[in-house]
């Protein structure tokens, strides 16, 4: 029975107040039964000493239990518990995100911090860790472009590849067109509400067979979205290289194709965005995850089942026991 008792609500909690009484009647209990004893004076009693005290003596109060429980019962009753039964329905329209990330030489360029790639890592894995619910994998692209996660839930997979990249996976070069092909094509089979690529970059388009404005066509015909990330500030940047002497740091100019990234976001549906610094790159993704933001559907089921009549019940059959008794087995005895 006291399963039935979880997560109960009262319909009416203000009876619960009427509770107050039972600690007053057995106080009136008490106070009536001490009037009723008499007194009697004699000179000893060394003629009681032998009297065996009857071991159901106890029992003349247990009426004034039966009702108190009987009581105790019909008040919590009036109050009617209810168990409140709650569940949702949710729908997700899911959103397969790919992000296609730039891993040539220049992306080792300082303007940003540490430099460009790392920067662009940090980011991306806290974009990923703030989207739980959507499919995102990863494609690398230099010379040439791979898939370094395909589309999962398994985000702990996916960062942990994502924190592997570095330069030098694959031949040097910038071939965005490859690396968007390549993204696109892991979206094909996709049957996800909505499709995205986010494609970052510094450079312009040195290498590939597939021209950008190509693979944005293809993107627009398999209705992907692409927003293109030009990451790097304006006019030069600090480029590590190393000599004889260490580490030395060279000034090199910012190649940002913007007209191909713009191209490609407006033949797509999707934005291009320029990053400058980290938190110019953070606002960008910030940016993304508010424009993609999955829709869900939540319907709310309430289920109240009543739970006096349990209560009841043991109330009157507490106070039928207290009648039977009181008029039977132990008449007269119990006051």
């Amino acid at each position: 029975m006291m399963s039935w008792y979880k997560e109960i609500e009262f319909a009416n909690p203000a009876f619960l107040w009427l509770l107050i009484v039972i600690p007053l009647m057995i106080g009136w209990y008490i106070w009536r039964n001490q009037r009723l004893q008499g007194t009697l004076g004699i000179s000893s009693l060394n003629g009681f000493l032998k009297a065996k005290k009857s071991s159901y003596s106890w029992l003349r109060h247990l009426g004034i239990a039966l009702r108190s429980f009987a009581l105790f019962a019909m008040i919590v009753a009036l109050a009617r518990p209810q168990s409140a039964l709650s569940w949702e329905d949710s729908t997700t329209e899911g959103i397969d995100i790919i992000i296609a990330t730039d891993i040539s030489g220049s992306m080792l360029a300082e303007d940003l911090k540490p430099n460009r790639l790392e920067a662009g890592k940090n980011i991306a894995i806290d974009f990923i860790k703030d989207r739980p619910n959507d499919r995102i994998g990863l494609v690398v692209f230099s010379g040439e472009s791979f898939t370094q996660c395909p589309l999962t839930i398994d985000h702990d997979v996916l960062v942990n590849l994502f924190k592997g990249i570095s330069n030098g996976m694959i031949e040097d070069g910038t071939a965005i067109g490859m690396g968007l092909a390549t993204a696109v094509n892991r979206l094909k089979d996709s049957e996800a509400k909505s499709k995205v690529v986010i494609l970052l970059t510094d450079g312009s388009n040195t290498s590939g067979s597939i021209p950008p404005a190509t693979a944005a066509e293809i993107a627009k015909q398999m209705k992907v979205r692409v927003y293109t990330v030009g990451v790097g500030t304006k006019g030069y940047a600090p480029y590590p290289v190393k000599t004889p002497y260490g580490i030395q740091y060279q000034q090199v100019p910012v190649t940002i194709d913007e007209g191909v990234l713009s191209n490609i976001a407006k033949i797509t549906g999707g934005k291009y965005f320029r990053a400058t610094n980290n938190e110019k790159l953070k606002q960008i993704y910030q940016q993304i995850d508010q424009l993609e933001k999955a829709k869900i559907a939540v319907t709310q089921y309430h289920k109240k089942t009543e739970r006096f009549l349990p209560l009841v019940l043991m109330a009157l059959a507490l106070l039928l026991v207290e009648f039977l008794i009181r008029n039977t087995l132990l008449k007269g005895a119990l006051t």
